[in-house]
């Protein structure tokens, strides 16, 4: 079998989806005598008739022809989205931004922002890698992520460019159920005295510092969503983005603490990339996009 031209899907799909050879002929700016052409050498190159003619004012897909017309709609489409491709990145668009986000960041924003960023560049691949805490420094610093959007723990490392990215209220939070909640208004030193759940960073950056931290005894757990979990089981209690918990809030299966020695939590958000890396214009236009918001 003679293999097909790239041209003759184009013209089997244009005659597919105007519903004649006229009306591709008009879309494809071609006469429509090289339309019929096209689609006879199609047909002969695959050994199957594509369209019915006889007797029909317009010609009609085939079982084999309709088939086809998905597979030429995916070939099509591939070409432009590679020509687009190739395109962006004559014209110096990155092939791919990596951005490592920490896992503080309200995921409102972060599907905002994704989203808006495939919308300006579609041709542009987005990798995502959500990280805690200094994690996301180290994955930035060591060249394993483009962009990085993460807390203070960065000022510990040289060697990058930062810009303010917004912050998160987080809350001190149990189970209604739990001593503490039960004991509100708390007084000084009583939640010393209980359990608390406390997310580890996973990098050396903040090695040997606690943030936040008031109870003798503590879980370490590796992310936001176990101890979320936990503390809605009732064990122990934590700190936890407001944002995250505003449906527990308010449908009363969490419950607001106050220890008087622990002052409103506001965890500020950096965006950054190595100095040494200048970004391109995907990147850029990301990074400004974590900042203005």
């Amino acid at each position: 079998m003679t293999q097909p031209s790239l041209d003759q899907i184009s013209v089997f799909l244009a005659v597919a989806e105007t519903g004649g050879f006229a009306p591709a002929a008009r879309r494809l700016g071609r006469a429509t005598s090289v339309i019929s052409y096209q689609i006879a050498g199609l047909e002969k190159a695959l050994g199957l008739v594509l369209f019915a003619r006889g007797g029909a004012r317009r010609p009609v897909l085939t079982p084999a022809g309709a088939a086809l017309a998905s597979e030429a709609r995916q070939v099509v489409r591939g070409v432009e989205a590679f020509s687009a491709r190739a395109a962006g990145l004559k014209g110096g668009l990155e092939a791919e931004v990596i951005l490592a986000v920490d896992a503080m960041l309200p995921s409102e924003r972060l599907a905002t922002a994704a989203r808006a960023f495939q919308d300006a560049f579609p041709t542009v691949r987005l990798r995502l890698v959500a990280e805690g805490f200094g994690a996301v420094t180290r994955l930035v610093a060591d060249r394993g992520a483009t962009l990085g959007v993460c807390g203070a723990q960065s000022e510990l490392v040289s060697g990058l460019v930062r810009r303010p990215a917004g912050e998160v209220a987080l809350a001190p939070v149990a189970a209604p159920d739990h001593p503490l909640a039960r004991a509100r208004p708390l007084s000084a030193g009583a939640a010393e005295d209980h359990l608390q759940i406390v997310v580890s960073d996973r990098s050396r950056l903040s090695e040997g510092r606690d943030f936040g931290v008031l109870a003798r005894e503590t879980w370490r757990v590796p992310d936001l969503f176990t101890k979320r979990a936990l503390l809605l089981a009732g064990v122990g209690w934590g700190s936890l983005p407001e944002p995250l918990i505003a449906a527990d809030l308010a449908a009363g299966r969490l419950v607001r603490l106050d220890p008087p020695e622990l002052a409103p939590i506001v965890y500020p958000f950096v965006v950054l990339h190595r100095a040494d890396a200048p970004l391109g214009p995907a990147g850029a236009w990301l990074a400004a996009r974590f900042a203005k918001d």
